[in-house]
Order: C-alpha cells, then structure tokens, then sequence
C-alpha cells in the first residue's frame, strides 16, 4: 500500500483503462457486476490515452495480426465476445483511425452530464469490439451517447468542453497508474478511508463476476457493515 493524496477520506474503486484496450473489455463484467452488487462503492474512471498524440494507429494488417491472437485468448479465459463485425470488418478496413482521444472525451461528457461515464465506456466497448463501429468518430460516438438517453446537441457542446481538458486528464490518469502500481491497461485500485491504495490483482478473476464480487466485499469491510 501507498500514501496517496491529502484529498482521500472516502472508499473508491479506481479504473485506469483505455476504450481501445481488448484486456479492459475482458474486465468489462468484472466492472459491471461490481456497480451492481456493490453501488455503495464509487468507481473512479481515468483514461490513459494508450492510442493518442503519436500513437494513434490506423488498422493496418499488422495491427490485425497483434491484437487477434490477444482477443482469442480474452475470449478463452473470460467468454467476452468479439463480433464478426469487428474481426473481419473494422480491423479489415484501413480507413479507420484508432484515437483514445474522442471515446475518452465523450465518456467523461456522458459523467459530466449524467453520472453515465461507465455505461457510455461499457457501450463504447461494446460497439468497438462486437459491432465493428469506428469509435474515434464523432457521429458513432454522438449516436452512442443520444442510445444512453443524452441530448445530441448538448453532449457535442460538452465533449469538446472535455476535449480540451484531455491532456490533463491523462497526465493525471497515468498519475494514478504509478501510485497503484500498474504497468498497463487495465489497473484497478481501491483507496480506503485512512488514504491508503491497495492495488487489486484482477487477472485472477476474469471470466469470475461473483468471486471479483466477493473479494471486493472482503476488502470493502465498512460498505458491507453499513448495509
């Protein structure tokens, strides 16, 4: 455990990820069942920008070669599914740029506006990796967010408000990464009420919602005293 900012004093689920990353889709249950059987516990989403600036990637035949084997292997260990849409329509179509940047952006609009940002990155995911869709573009993006009940217009208005407070949000994001001792996407943390971070190891429950769910509780001993 680490000492982290003088701001704590609060039990908080932190998620460093990236919409692109396919181990954060092979996470994507353990988040959902957590916001489910654990409301009580906050989930604090910062966005890495593992596909910004520089790193942008157009598809390519060599980048649907990397991540295919990656995928399969999510598939295996968790039954995360990934769509004929995606593996041989997206990741086939060259035109297409992969950017963290505008999904990141749109999640933290969807929080902003809404207190949506985890169900917009959990729809974003899904319409990345099952649907096959361009997720950098601001028409899917727009459509994912009215899908989840937000006004077109004033979302617009609010990514490009979170668009400009990016490089920010990542500096501070990969902050969070270096104090719960992550490497990469995903890291996931807990901050307990005396300040402290315990990272969480969180490969050994993929594929496992109710075990994930059940150390959670064990860790999160005040949530479930308070119930």
């Amino acid at each position: 455990m680490a000492p982290v900012s003088p701001a704590a004093g609060a039990l908080r689920l932190h998620y460093v990820f990236d919409p692109f990353c396919g181990w954060c889709w092979a996470v994507a249950p353990l988040i959902a069942a957590s916001r489910q059987q654990l409301p009580e516990l906050p989930l604090v989403l910062h966005g890495g920008g593992m596909l910004t600036g520089p790193r942008r990637r157009p598809i390519t035949p060599e980048w649907r070669a990397y991540v295919l084997p990656h995928d399969a292997r999510i598939a295996q260990l968790t039954g995360q599914p990934f769509g004929e849409a995606y593996q041989n329509g997206l990741l086939r179509d060259e035109g297409v740029v992969l950017d963290s940047a505008p999904p990141t952006a749109a999640l933290l609009a969807a929080e902003a506006l809404a207190g949506r940002g985890a169900d917009f990155l959990h729809r974003a995911q899904q319409a990345h990796f099952v649907e096959g869709r361009a997720i950098s573009e601001p028409a899917v993006l727009t459509a994912l967010a009215v899908e989840l009940g937000l006004e077109g217009a004033v979302f617009e208005a609010e990514q490009t408000r979170q668009h400009a407070g990016l490089d920010a949000h990542f500096g501070d994001s990969l902050g969070w990464l270096a104090r719960l001792g992550g490497r990469g996407f995903p890291t996931l943390g807990l901050e307990l009420p005396d300040g402290r971070l315990e990272s969480l190891a969180v490969d050994r429950f993929l594929g496992q919602p109710e075990a994930w769910c059940a150390h959670l509780n064990r860790r999160c001993g005040p949530l479930t005293e308070s119930r």
